[in-house]
């Protein structure tokens, strides 16, 4: 929700912030906005849209100063209009702001007794207003804002600028993620590592209570109280061009096409391949928690519970431990039972999705060991867990999650092995033969992506339907659940995602000609059920897309169109079928003309309820 950047230095400031905020633009486009120094004096200019509606109304050479900060917008509270935007201003500071204020009406309500006057209907404004109320009254802006945020209940990263001190730039977390850069002579602060990435890759990650101070100084970080820290830097491996579309139509094209070298990344390190072991290194706490557990609970949102559902087939088949699923927004508010011998495992690509860390906090209230899965070093998530599984699928720009997902899948897949071999449920001989599967997985991913053509060809056919039916049985079930979603995020078609054995119970009402239905087959032990789920289909009318093994001469004649995977094992068949789901997706967004990396009213990371 929201990306904000903060540049203090002597290089030109706003090209700096706005390609920044170039950088963060997945994380919201409603409005964008800019402050910055010219004679002196805190220039504002904001605007409706997308970064580009806000480049256009920037002058030439527009700053003479050395800092500035940024903001792009995804809406929560109040309309995307211009008094909306971000930053917003009072007396003599400028801020921008991610996250929400949960008090801020009450706040509101004492400043305006107070006689201040507000010019925008949102929560992030109360912030500037109470920060520059004790701003006034000759307090220093440090300590200014840490009263203003011992006032604030919710969550916010937040960047602020004095007219006062030009050379000066404040910026504090508490729930929402903040990083800070470290250049020669310059620094950064922005809510993701891509807005600043090809300029530094010396990073310092900025933990909820504290505070950044930058000035010709330096920087200092201290807490609310003022306590001084010394904080670790990291240098980032990324490549800043893995951050570029290199020669790809559209980020999530690209991010497609690096599944096979993501996939590679999550295992490699992970894997003792003749012994048919799987070593979590850096994660030893794993082997001590599985002596005495009991039950695993998954927990994450969107694409992230599509792959816990997955998780779910794998370690109850492959590790025989029970496993529960929840979703983290619906598992923090109905005091979920949890016991000792229990695990929780968070699933989250950024590692910044509040529900999924509010639901690991209150896990961890109960004294439950805790796991996440995520593809962001150093992020929220990762520091609160007891152990963390990164995924190494590099940045993911675009907002629809494609690579994230399926090292997600590896991941548990790799955990699902490393569980049933410490626990006697798979022997040896099994345990190479699964790992030895794995390791083909990105041949034969790299095998559906050399048919792209033949999946754009099908989009082209039904880009026009207004509705979509994804069925699956088993182990595909939430992969037709996370086809669906992909397919509604970025075409705005209407897709549900069933259980092919659930169809009769409600679905089948709506088959019709209009009505294209996606089937997921195997040949598996339910491929009859699902071959007989396509003829219910026909019987109707329905027309039938089905994604299919090769070689499958029985399916092929009853469906209307049939793309083919290569033969994989059920266990990872999850992988290989989402593929090309993603890119029937894709290909029909882009014959719809929607916009496929930024689709409307989705941020990347929701970082706030």
């Amino acid at each position: 929700m929201c990306g904000i950047i903060g540049y203090i230095g002597k290089r030109d400031v706003v090209s700096l912030v706005v390609d920044g905020l170039r950088r963060l633009e997945y994380r919201g486009y409603d409005s964008a906005g800019i402050a910055y120094f010219l004679k002196g004096e805190i220039q504002l200019k904001r605007s409706v849209g997308k970064l580009s509606s806000l480049e256009a109304i920037l002058p030439r050479n527009p700053s003479d100063g050395v800092s500035g900060i940024g903001h792009t917008r995804w809406a929560t509270h109040g309309k995307p209009s211009e008094d909306n935007a971000h930053p917003h201003r009072a007396g003599t500071l400028v801020m921008v702001h991610n996250g929400i204020i949960e008090n801020y009406l009450s706040l509101k309500k004492k400043l305006q007794d107070e006689g201040r006057v507000f010019t925008s209907d949102t929560d992030s404004e109360v912030i500037i207003h109470l920060v520059d109320s004790f701003y006034q009254k000759g307090l220093s802006l440090e300590v200014s804002v840490q009263k203003a945020v011992m006032q604030m209940h919710g969550s916010y990263a937040i960047c602020i600028l004095s007219k006062d001190a030009p050379d000066e730039l404040v910026a504090v977390r508490s729930g929402c993620p903040l990083v800070v850069g470290v250049g020669e002579s310059e620094y950064f602060v922005a809510s993701d590592i891509p807005a600043f990435l090809s300029h530094t890759r010396n990073v310092i990650y900025l933990e909820d209570g504290e505070m950044v101070l930058f000035s010709p100084n330096g920087l200092e970080i201290c807490d609310f109280k003022g306590a001084r820290l010394v904080k670790e830097q990291h240098q980032i491996s990324w490549d800043p061009v893995m951050a570029e579309k290199g020669g790809y139509r559209h980020f999530m094209q690209k991010e497609i096409h690096e599944q096979p070298r993501a996939i590679v990344d999550t295992i490699r390190g992970h894997v003792a391949q003749e012994a048919g072991e799987v070593l979590l290194a850096g994660t030893e706490e794993i082997g001590q928690w599985m002596e005495n557990c009991q039950r695993i609970v998954i927990i994450g949102c969107g694409t992230s519970w599509h792959a816990a559902l997955v998780g779910k087939f794998l370690l109850e088949e492959i590790a025989k431990i029970p496993v529960e699923v929840d979703i983290a927004s619906e598992f923090r508010y109905r005091d979920p039972h949890l016991v000792k011998g229990d695990w929780v495992i968070g699933i989250s690509q950024s590692g910044e999705t509040a529900d999924t860390l509010a639901a690991i906090k209150e896990a961890k209230t109960k004294g439950i060991p805790t796991l996440s899965i995520c593809n962001v070093v150093g992020s929220s998530l990762s520091r609160e867990t007891d152990a963390v599984f990164y995924t190494h699928a590099g940045p993911e720009i675009s907002v629809a999650s494609t690579k994230a997902f399926t090292t997600q899948l590896t991941a548990l897949t790799l955990l699902a092995i490393y569980l049933g071999r410490r626990r006697g449920h798979l022997s040896e001989k099994a345990g190479k033969q699964l790992i030895h599967q794995l390791f083909l997985i990105p041949k034969q991913i790299e095998e559906v992506l050399a048919h792209e053509d033949r999946v754009a060809d099908i989009a082209r056919n039904f880009f026009r339907y207004r509705d979509f039916l994804y069925l699956g049985r088993g182990i595909l079930y939430p992969v037709a659940l996370e086809g669906a979603l992909k397919l509604k995020e970025i075409s705005y078609i209407h897709a549900e995602g069933y259980p092919a054995g659930e169809m009769k119970h409600g679905p089948i009402a709506l088959i019709d000609e209009n009505m294209p239905v996606v089937v997921l087959a195997l040949k598996d032990k339910v491929y009859e059920k699902i071959v007989s789920n396509v003829m219910e289909v026909k019987a109707r009318g329905g027309v039938v897309i089905a994604f299919a093994e090769e070689g499958d001469t029985e399916l092929a004649p009853l469906v209307d169109e049939i793309c083919f995977i290569p033969k994989v094992v059920s266990a990872l068949s999850p992988i290989l079928m989402t593929i090309p789901l993603q890119l029937l997706a894709y290909h029909v967004s882009v014959s719809r003309g929607s916009d496929v990396d930024q689709p409307r009213n989705l941020a990347k990371s929701v970082t706030v309820e």
